[in-house]
């Protein structure tokens, strides 16, 4: 990560943050009537090969005895109500301000992968976390949809690791290659400006244009 990226990701925490701390405070009430407690889930992720670090997000499934891998349709019926909506608008992510700050991740760039993933494609991923892990990125942005409906009929968490090593892992990759090969503040702006955008179509209820996006999964 540049120096510039860096003073970016902090100054630009310390910008939002009157805003995002009166959001955080809304949903923490909300979460203790409605959901109780945790509130917060914490998930392992990894920085980089070898150095792992906690991601933090508002709890938004309930909770069971042990919780590994993606999410997919073995994890639907476990999401809250409440948790969905928060997942819909990307608020689940708030707590995530926190690693911002500590240098773990940043606003921009591929999303944190499970330690699973980068033990069984090292070298991928080596390539990969040469871009320090970002809340939104270029893959989250272009494919989430797509993988979304990948994993949407996989019943056992043993197909949704087996289909999401399949048919995501080196797709969503090579979108983050790309980013990375094209990395710049414009284009970090760019991508967090469409993060917001698609958020708020959300909120209202609907989905955006699905226009054909300048880097489409299927020709990755």
């Amino acid at each position: 990560m540049t120096l510039s990226k860096r003073l970016f990701d902090i100054g630009f925490t310390i910008v939002l943050s009157p805003a995002a701390f009166a959001v955080f405070s809304l949903i923490v009430v909300l979460q203790w009537r409605r959901e109780g407690r945790p509130l917060f889930y914490g998930s392992e992720r990894m920085h980089k090969p070898g150095q792992p670090f906690t991601l933090w997000k508002f709890r938004t499934m309930r909770t069971v005895a042990t919780d590994t891998g993606v999410s997919g349709g073995d994890k639907s019926a476990r999401i809250t109500p409440f948790g969905r909506k928060l997942r819909r608008l990307r608020m689940d992510e708030l707590p995530q301000f926190l690693n911002i700050l500590r240098g773990e991740i940043s606003f921009v760039g591929p999303r944190p992968p499970l330690r699973q993933y980068v033990e069984t494609y090292p070298d991928l991923y080596a390539r990969v976390l040469r871009s320090r892990p970002g809340v939104t990125g270029l893959a989250s942005l272009v494919f989430a949809r797509h993988e979304e409906a990948i994993l949407r009929d996989c019943a056992t968490p043993e197909d949704t690791d087996a289909t999401y090593a399949r048919r995501c892992v080196a797709r969503k990759a090579r979108i983050d290659l790309l980013y990375q090969a094209h990395a710049n503040m414009g284009l970090d702006l760019w991508l967090i400006a469409l993060t917001v955008v698609r958020s708020a179509g959300w909120a209202r209820g609907r989905r955006l244009p699905r226009r054909r996006p300048a880097y489409h999964p299927a020709r990755l």
